[in-house]
Formats: structure tokens, sequence, C-alpha cells
């Protein structure tokens, strides 16, 4: 049974959507089972036959991290910590969640796993401060760093961005800064694959770091743009007229700094998997046209 910590995130949400298409069998567990607490990760586990554990709880507020340091590492560091040493005591591999915002953003090609780590804020700190907690406990681990996430069940920037473009006749955005969008789908079916690899047993992915997003590079203002132009297509942006206007990093400050560049290199993960991600642009028409689009979330507060 594969142990789903954070099952009602927008991640855990797919992920736990994936496992029962794939009718791999299941249980997860949110808030209401601390990843903070030893003991009640323990207790849910006795009695279970947990064959594998998938760890996509974490505190994600990148600009309030700055305020809430504590917070934040309690979730990104300890809990994972916690998680680990419950998964070592399991004799069970884990899968856990990262990010992009470990390295500065200085790069200017795609980073791959083995560049030096170097967070220029208080959530990229704290989740490298997880990775290292985690390799600490245990042995058998699939650390995936991940990026510029977007998916069905939560806030995001998909969402968000057609909301403002429907409100507005005009929307300011980061030209700046460059990386890659990720469905949470294709995050899932990377998840749902080691899975099913290591529990066939015929073709194991090996243990250690990967970068997995979408392929291909972007700004955060040619995304916009992409997806004014696949949600008209859609019809579910109604507001045709409302101008995408490009903007520097200095021009719309936040409280946490973000890379400027954290385009992530997929090639080991792709090479351990035998199959090609899809392109950054496929997957979000992929989202956009997809019956689980929530279009509740578009619609406009008054």
């Amino acid at each position: 049974m594969v142990w789903i910590i954070g099952c009602k995130g927008m991640l855990g949400s797919e992920v736990c959507r994936t496992l029962s298409e794939k009718n791999i069998d299941f249980t997860g567990t949110d808030s209401s089972v601390s990843i903070l607490d030893y003991s009640a990760l323990e207790n849910f586990a006795c009695g279970k036959d947990i064959s594998f554990i998938v760890n996509c709880a974490a505190y994600t507020a990148v600009d309030k991290a700055e305020s809430e340091v504590e917070k934040a590492r309690a979730l990104n560091a300890d809990g994972p910590k916690n998680i680990a040493r419950l998964a070592k005591k399991l004799a069970c591999p884990l899968i856990h969640i990262s990010t992009d915002y470990v390295f500065d953003g200085s790069a200017s090609s795609p980073i791959s796993e083995n560049s030096p780590i170097k967070p220029i804020g208080a959530y990229g700190l704290t989740k490298a401060e997880g990775e290292k907690a985690l390799v600490a406990e245990t042995d058998d681990f699939y650390i995936l760093r991940t990026a510029w996430l977007y998916g069905f069940d939560g806030k995001n920037f998909v969402y968000t961005m057609i909301r403002a473009m429907n409100s507005h006749e005009s929307v300011k955005v980061v030209s700046d800064q460059r990386g890659t969008p990720t469905n949470c789908q294709t995050l899932s079916l990377v998840i749902s694959k080691i899975i099913e690899d290591r529990m066939s047993k015929k073709h194991e992915v090996p243990n250690g770091i990967y970068h997995v997003t979408d392929e291909g590079e972007t700004t955060w203002f040619d995304f916009t743009r992409e997806i004014k132009k696949q949600a008209l297509k859609a019809g579910i942006l109604v507001n045709e007229g409302c101008v995408v206007n490009p903007c520097s990093t200095s021009e719309y400050p936040t409280p946490a700094k973000r890379p400027s560049y954290s385009v992530l290199d997929k090639s080991k993960i792709q090479k351990a998997l035998g199959f090609k991600l899809p392109e950054w642009q496929e997957s979000l028409g992929k989202f956009i046209n997809s019956p689980l689009f929530d279009k509740k979330r578009i619609d406009i507060v008054e």
C-alpha cells in the first residue's frame, strides 16, 4: 500500500487521482496526522502494509516564509526528517518533493541535480534543510525537485491569471525570471511510474535526487501570454482585449527573492524512466481543456 502524506493538497490530490486510475492501492493523510509528531505517524502506520511513502506535505507560502521561518522549517525540514525516520523503520522507499528554490538563480543553462545548492530565501533554505535531513535518516529515497507547479485542486498561477485577465483591461507580469511551468499531472505520472517500476521489480529507478518539470523554458510573462491564447481558444477567457504587459522583477517587489533562472535539467529522470516529459505548452493545454479544470476558481469576485 502507498501512503500519500498531504493527500488533500494540490499535488497530493493529483497523486491520489493517478494512483486510483492505475488501480494502485493507497491510503492518504492530511493535517489530521501531523508530520511534526513522529508518534502520530508511527501510530497511523501501525498494522498497515505500507510499501511506499510519498510526501506531498510542505509549507509553500514563499513570501510568508520570510516572516514565518520557524513554521516553514518545521514543515519543510523537521517533518520530512520524521517521515524519513519512519520510512527507514518500515523498510520502505520514500518519495519527497523539493523545489528549484534550493538554487540561487545564477545559472544560465539547465541546472543538473549535482549543481551546488544555494537558496536565497527562507522557503528555499528550509526545503534544502529538508533534503539534508531526509538523506541523513534513510538511504532508500527519491527526492524530486520541481518548479512552477499548477494543478486542478488548489490556487495557482494559471487560475489566478485567467481570473485577472477576465476582470482587468491589462495585467503586468514579470518578464526577467526564467523557468518551466509544470502541470501536477506530469509530476504525478512520474511518481506513479517510480512506484510501479519499483513494485514490479522489472525495472527499478535508482535512489537519488531527480529534477522533474515539464520540458522547455519560458518567463512568467510569456507563460501568461500562452495562458491567454489557450484560454481564449477554450472559451474560458472572455476578455480578449486584456493586454499582457511585461515588467521587471524590480518593478514587482516581493518579500522573498525569486531565482532569476531556475530551468532544471530533466535528462536524468527521463533516462531512468525511459520516456520523454511533455512540453510545457502541451501540458498547459491539457490542463485548460480538462473536465477537471475548476471554473469556480476563475470566477470574478465582486
